[in-house]
């Protein structure tokens, strides 16, 4: 595989984006500004050339892996509920010269017809499970899902093996947590 450098803008401190009303209102957490493991591992899964590929990527945070499936020649859109993540996805594919359809969406309600979707750590929390079973089937004829060991896992991995879907989904794992892109 090869290597893909990005110069990457992220959140000094994630914790100071906490908002008390906007976790009232949805239990919304700013999990988008962490540069997560199981991102960084699904950004590495990718193939080294996706010339023409169609790419989703669902719950995308800093985008890393849209990022580089662009680089890498896909077109890509990325969706995340968390308008933040949105702009900075936005200024990051600015920054390294590449295309990325970024939009603010929820990745729950998302549909069409793409080549590959891509997911990482999407289950941290257990609602997360039933609408990624849901939306999995209909997005794409391919999936990259990378897990994280988060608790809600193994029940979606129990369903998912029972789905036609599950042939179509490979899953990635990150090797160790410390380890980075280059």
């Amino acid at each position: 595989m090869g290597a893909t450098e990005l110069s990457l803008l992220r959140p000094r401190d994630p914790e100071a984006l906490l908002d008390e009303e906007a976790f009232a209102r949805d239990e919304f957490l700013p999990y988008w500004a962490e540069l997560w493991p199981a991102g960084l591992a699904l950004a590495q899964a990718l193939p080294p050339r996706l010339d023409g590929v169609r790419v989703i990527e669902l719950g995308c945070g800093l985008g890393v892996p849209s990022l580089v499936a662009a680089a890498r020649g896909a077109a890509v859109t990325a969706v995340d509920w968390a308008a933040d993540a949105i702009d900075l996805l936005r200024a990051n594919a600015a920054r390294n010269r590449v295309c990325v359809d970024a939009r603010l969406a929820d990745w729950r309600d998302v549909d069409g017809d793409f080549d590959l979707a891509l997911a990482a750590d999407v289950l941290y929390e257990h609602r997360n499970v039933q609408p990624l079973l849901a939306v999995l089937p209909t997005v794409a004829r391919e999936v990259l899902l990378a897990l994280a060991g988060r608790p809600h896992e193994g029940e979606f991995l129990g369903r998912i093996d029972a789905e036609p879907v599950a042939e179509r989904v490979v899953r990635v794992t990150p090797r160790s947590p410390g380890r980075g892109m280059r």
